[in-house]
């Protein structure tokens, strides 16, 4: 009897996957992706899984007429070979976190008759998650008040070091590990200000950026920590006072359990636009600000910096509620 995971093509869907499965050490664990998308670089390898298995499926929408009916074609061969899986494995539970990867195995599991539990990172539904959510065992997501769990799965190194801030005295820029030109070039265009003002800057430029970056910093006298990829990123937040970033799910809630307030600036061509909607959700309880890409107000920025963000930050803290990946373990085994 196992309990199977599925779902990503993408790290901020994965990352769920594995915070999660971290927390059913002594389970039978079988993963079922997809060949697309990052799903084998993730978990090809991972010992935590009894059997993986990676189906020829790939995204349904923005394709063309025929582009889609070749996806659906490959989605329907796809289900048929996760419901032998599902028979194989002794399947007791199905847990989804959504993405095109997920959908063989989500359907497999609803004409099984077998429980799925799904999360849901963003405020804004994903296509899959929102067609299954009215049939699903569990529908977890931390934006909707009737979710039967609202901790996001964090890291608890982000929980251990938050702290109050106040004054801004450093700020960390973050455009992710590809990095975001929009945010790369504010952080340069700010940076002489910062430096009047006497505030230090961290700024995660992206690991194709980072030479040219740091020439940049360079030329304008002003001294940065410019970095692309890094496994301390909470150590880094840590350092700084207020944020600058996008706002996906995991950057979003790891910026909040720290307690460091920030400026969001979604990516504008995201999928429903759901990173705008994130961050919404956190404005819209006056604990983050936001900005899109093309209402980005320099001065209005620097303004924001002469504030103290003690308010914001204590709400964050106040907020977000620990254990998201064990209070998920939780609920799958208990839909066994």
């Amino acid at each position: 009897m196992s309990i199977v995971m599925t779902g990503g093509g993408t790290g901020g869907h994965l990352v769920i996957i594995k915070a999660v499965k971290e927390q059913l050490k002594g389970e039978q664990l079988i993963y079922i992706g997809s060949t697309a998308g990052q799903d084998r670089q993730w978990f090809g390898e991972d010992d935590d899984f009894a059997s993986t298995y990676f189906l020829e499926t790939r995204g349904v929408v923005n394709q063309g007429l025929t582009g889609k009916i070749k996806s659906l074609m490959m989605l329907f061969r796809a289900t048929r070979e996760a419901m032998r899986l599902l028979d194989k494995h002794h399947a007791k539970v199905v847990f989804s976190v959504g993405g095109f990867s997920a959908a063989a195995t989500s359907f497999a599991a609803r004409l099984k008759g077998i429980p799925l539990v799904i999360h849901e990172q963003n405020a804004a539904l994903g296509s899959l998650n929102k067609m299954l959510k009215s049939s699903a065992a569990a529908f977890v997501s931390s934006y909707l008040e009737e979710s039967p769990i609202h901790a996001y799965p964090i890291k608890s190194i982000f929980f251990e070091q938050a702290h109050i801030r106040s004054r801004v005295k450093k700020i960390i820029f973050l455009g992710g590990s590809q990095g975001a030109q929009a945010i790369n070039e504010l952080a340069l265009s700010l940076a002489p200000k910062l430096k009047e003002k006497g505030i230090g800057i961290i700024h995660q430029a992206g690991e194709k950026n980072i030479d040219k970056v740091r020439k940049n910093y360079s030329a304008l006298g002003v001294e940065a920590e410019v970095f692309g990829f890094t496994t301390h990123l909470a150590d880094l937040m840590n350092e700084a006072d207020f944020a600058v970033a996008r706002a996906g799910a995991s950057t979003l809630w790891e910026l909040s359990a720290a307690g460091l307030p920030a400026l969001f600036i979604p990516y504008p061509y995201a999928a429903g636009d759901h990173q705008y909607y994130n961050a919404k959700f956190l404005t819209d309880k006056g604990l983050a600000w936001l900005m899109r890409e093309d209402e980005i107000d320099e001065m209005q920025i620097l303004s924001l910096l002469d504030q103290s963000m003690q308010r914001a930050s204590q709400g964050l803290i106040d907020m977000v509620e620990r254990d998201g990946s064990r209070q998920i373990a939780a609920l799958l085994k208990s839909n066994r």
